[in-house]
């Protein structure tokens, strides 16, 4: 392939406007399911069980649609076909979702919600590598974070701004799930297609020579030869994927703690309710929101500003530190009972969402060949959705016996679980392989 142009900070805003949206609907996600779980009546320590959706579907689609667009050869590009399909069914999942009768409908239909992020993901990753020349990867994926930041926090506090501009908190729909959580559901369908269009007509893919069309369409197609592709990338790993493993796995296991149980565990702490039907829970709902977004204002502040100290200290320094950072921050939430206090270790789980979805892209970007960014980041997922599966099937077996039936205990072992992760990645070997490019600054 032909030198990449190197594009302006605009242009690479502007091809990161898609990845708005999908961060969106994640975030209403996190924000919002447990909640709804529990307004339909879900037992709380079951909790992490009804969330496999996502590691489940991510486990599957993730790798199998990155070696896919790693051979795509159509009018539209290699990765822009699955942006769209994706963001269509994503719409689709969020409109209906606040509308869910039982506990076991709202389950199966984040199946097709995580299933249509999912194929949307992994190929508008591989879209950044693609796109850009290896020196702007930083800033890429950088740019990616803040986003994530950014759209996030508007996830979070949609609720809360929706009963700011004259929304009853307490409106409830046939189902018991809120009006605010419902209205909110409905701004993220239509904001998911909407920023892909946006960036797919921006900031379209590199044409590829027909020298390169000819290549892709002389491979072998079909399932057997997409797994085929699958196990000889998991085979061919280079070392620096294989360390990052254990980082991710004390960081994903640790970040689903949070997410599932943090909104119970505030409505214990601060509003002294178990009851998922009390007015307190729902006030914990919201201020979880409220907080939630600001960690990640914090995060969609902190992308850009840590850019800087990752050319100078290397992205595997600086990972480090937010993670310690974020752990210091969920030991103190429980012992917080004053929720205008709640705000301050939110900046340190801010700061490690901001690195968390930048700089182990960074590092796993300079250590992977460029032809197979797709399937190599579709693996890395991998690297998610497995901690997560761990985490969802073994949370519920000891909370009660190791944790006390405490959701707060939950948040406590979340920090414990990232500093585990900081301490992890120090380990991690950042020399090149001979088949990576040279990556921009100090790596280590």
């Amino acid at each position: 392939m032909s030198a990449k142009p190197t594009l302006s900070f605009w242009q690479i805003v502007n091809m990161n406007v898609g990845f708005f949206g999908i961060q969106f609907s994640f975030g209403l996600q996190q924000a919002n399911m447990s909640p709804i779980y529990q307004y339909l009546g879900a037992d709380e320590a079951k909790l992490p069980l009804l969330w496999l959706a996502g590691p489940m579907t991510g486990l599957l689609v993730q790798p199998v649609i990155g070696a896919l667009s790693d051979r795509t050869v159509s009018r539209w590009g290699r990765r822009t076909p699955y942006f769209l399909i994706g963001a269509v069914l994503c719409s689709l999942g969020l409109l209906f979702m606040p509308y869910s009768p039982s506990l076991w409908f709202a389950a199966g239909l984040l199946w097709i919600l995580d299933a249509a992020n999912n194929v949307t993901m992994e190929p508008y990753r591989a879209y950044v590598s693609d796109r850009l020349p290896h020196a702007q990867h930083s800033l890429g994926f950088l740019t990616q974070s803040a986003f994530t930041g950014l759209a996030q926090t508007l996830a979070y506090l949609s609720p809360s701004l929706l009963v700011g501009l004259g929304m009853n908190k307490d409106a409830l729909g046939g189902n018991h799930i809120p009006q605010v959580t419902l209205a909110a559901f409905v701004i993220g369908a239509v904001l998911s297609l909407g920023t892909v269009l946006w960036s797919v007509l921006r900031v379209p893919e590199l044409p590829l020579s027909e020298a390169e069309k000819a290549e892709l369409r002389a491979r072998p197609c079909g399932v057997g030869a997409t797994l085929t592709d699958i196990k000889i990338a998991l085979v061919e790993m280079p070392p620096t994927m294989r360390r990052l493993w254990w980082m991710k796995l004390f960081q994903w296991y640790g970040m689903m703690c949070y997410w599932i149980y943090i909104v119970p565990s505030l409505a214990k702490t601060v509003f002294d309710t178990t009851d998922a039907s009390s007015t307190g829970f729902r006030d914990a709902s919201l201020l979880n929101g409220q907080i939630g977004g600001f960690y990640n204002f914090v995060a969609f502040i902190a992308a850009f500003a840590m850019l800087p100290v990752v050319r100078r200290l290397g992205p595997k320094v600086v990972h480090a530190a937010c993670l310690l950072a974020a752990a210091a921050g969920m030991w103190a939430i429980p012992a917080i009972h004053d929720r205008a206090w709640l705000f301050l270790p939110m900046l340190g789980v801010g700061l490690a969402w901001a690195s968390i979805m930048g700089n182990p892209y960074v590092l796993l970007a300079g250590s992977i060949p460029p032809e197979r960014a797709g399937v190599y980041m579709g693996i890395f997922n991998m690297f998610i959705v497995i901690p997560m599966l761990i985490q969802m099937v073994t949370l519920p077996l000891m909370y009660h016996s190791v944790l006390g039936g405490q959701p707060d205990n939950v948040i406590r072992l979340a920090g414990t679980l990232l500093a585990c992760a900081a301490v992890a990645v120090l380990f991690v070997n950042t020399r090149k392989s001979a088949s990576a490019p040279a990556a921009q600054g100090r790596a280590a």
